[in-house]
């Protein structure tokens, strides 16, 4: 498998620490608030990975942290925790904000076919851990104290600046979005390791410490983390390009002076999902979840198909129209797929075919997790000249990865074309219904579901299409 590497800028093939086994970590959710959809193009692309690692036979063990204390809402190590702020916001504790928002991130990965990680660890949980990196980092003199809070020192690294995104000057005040002065900092590119009572006396989760009644900075948590539960030789660290200056630059700084060697080899990163407007982000436009997906008719596997269809190294543009074009694909293949399945005589699986055809998928997959290929070289099984036997074991194999539930899909799309002849005027109404949910006339909508009820029928969005019943 070749894979883009954020750090070295350029395709490697990947070859582990440990023949056969992989230390892979994912920086998680900020737990204040639901996660756009465009936070879950980064969760949905590092699941791809994650399982097709596993589907080229290593053995993966995937660390994520949930950051429920110690983000704050500049990266420049200013402003309120985001926690706190979340908490003032609903007129919550930090941890019930915490629960609500980590079960809510759950939930949309469930519907989004994204496998949980072996690991999931909540920072508030591993505070001894951040104090022992700390105290030693103290000792080996890459740590300060000033004006209450411990500071790294990135001063004394030969190199700070590793992925080459930022310079020194990046840094000056005014510069960068969310870059304010510290006057306690030595250099502009230190970085908070630990704050103490004396900066943030409105913090909820405090901790004592060999330098005050505290709280961690966001950098910190996922080097410990990650070496808690990985050990010293991460192989891969996955998340979206907003992450790589300053949170990873400063995970790698913190990690390897700590350590005295190399932590991580390879960096995955996945780039934005953009709006007409720009980056989508939490505190502009409209707030794109799951769930709003789902009120409008989509099943969140639209979406996740609608990823697929793009590399994870390029910027992604959201629409409706673009979404209606991947659920109208996606609805297609399904409709293809439910042929094979319903075939009287499927005929036995031809192992020679199998694997010729296996081949063109695991091409485009070891090509730097080239998914759009990978859904070409599904195609291009639909239309192999095959038994559908092995068009059927093709697809289910490839859906290990691709996680789109094909053949399921497939089946209940058959199941719900069983309910025999509908009367046109049934289907005059549901194209008309059809037609003023694109235009986003719910109430016209809802008037017209309720008079195809009135005529012994239920209509409803699922993901094949619109599913009618009768009542």
């Amino acid at each position: 498998m070749n894979i883009y590497n954020t750090l070295t800028h350029r395709i490697e093939e990947f070859i582990p620490n440990e023949e056969g086994k992989v230390a892979m970590y994912t920086c998680g959710p900020t737990v204040y608030h639901y996660a756009h959809i465009g936070n879950l193009r980064s969760y949905i692309m590092e699941d791809v990975l994650e399982k097709y690692l596993r589907y080229d036979g290593y053995n993966v063990k995937r660390v994520m942290n949930i950051t429920d204390v110690g983000h704050l809402t500049s990266d420049g190590d200013t402003g309120d925790d985001k926690m706190l702020k979340g908490a003032k916001r609903e007129h919550k504790t930090v941890m019930e904000i915490a629960k609500f928002y980590t079960d809510a991130f759950f939930e949309d990965c469930g519907k989004l076919n994204i496998k949980t990680p072996d690991v999931v660890a909540p920072a508030t949980q591993c505070i001894g851990d951040f104090i022992k990196v700390i105290s030693a980092l103290i000792e080996k003199g890459f740590a300060y104290e000033s004006g209450g809070n411990i500071y790294f020192d990135t001063s004394k690294l030969e190199d700070y600046y590793v992925f080459h995104n930022f310079s020194e000057e990046d840094l000056e005040v005014g510069v960068r979005e969310g870059v304010e002065e510290d006057t306690n900092k030595k250099n502009k590119a230190d970085f908070v390791l630990w704050f103490t009572k004396s900066k943030f006396d409105s913090q909820e989760l405090k901790w004592d410490s060999p330098w005050g009644v505290g709280y961690p900075g966001w950098h910190i948590e996922c080097s410990c983390i990650s070496m808690k539960n990985l050990g010293e030789y991460l192989d891969i660290h996955c998340g979206g390009v907003d992450n790589i200056f300053p949170h990873h630059t400063n995970e790698i700084a913190q990690s390897e002076a700590y350590l005295g060697h190399k932590w991580c080899n390879y960096w995955f990163h996945v780039h934005h999902l953009n709006t007409n407007s720009g980056k989508m982000s939490k505190s502009k436009g409209e707030f794109l979840t799951v769930s709003l997906l789902e009120s409008k008719g989509y099943d969140p596997l639209i979406y996740r198909f609608f990823c697929l269809q793009s590399h994870y190294r390029k910027s992604l543009v959201f629409t409706y129209e673009n979404l209606d074009n991947a659920k109208a694909a996606y609805e297609k293949l399904i409709g293809r797929i439910s042929a094979l399945v319903s075939a009287e005589d499927k005929g036995d699986v031809i192992s020679d075919d199998l694997e010729g055809l296996k081949k063109g998928f695991i091409a485009a997959m070891n090509e730097d997790l080239n998914t759009s290929n990978a859904i070409t070289a599904l195609y291009d099984v639909l239309k192999a000249d095959t038994t559908p036997a092995t068009k059927l074991a093709l697809i289910e194999d490839f859906d290990r990865v691709l996680s789109l539930d094909l053949k399921a899909a497939a089946e209940r799309y058959l199941e719900e074309k069983k309910g025999g002849d509908i009367p046109q005027e049934v289907l005059a109404l549901v194209e008309e219904r059809k037609s003023a949910r694109k235009a986003k006339d719910f109430a016209r909508a809802d008037e017209l579901r309720d008079r195809i009820a009135a005529l012994g029928y239920a209509v409803k969005e699922t993901r094949q299409g619109t599913e009618i019943t009768k009542l």
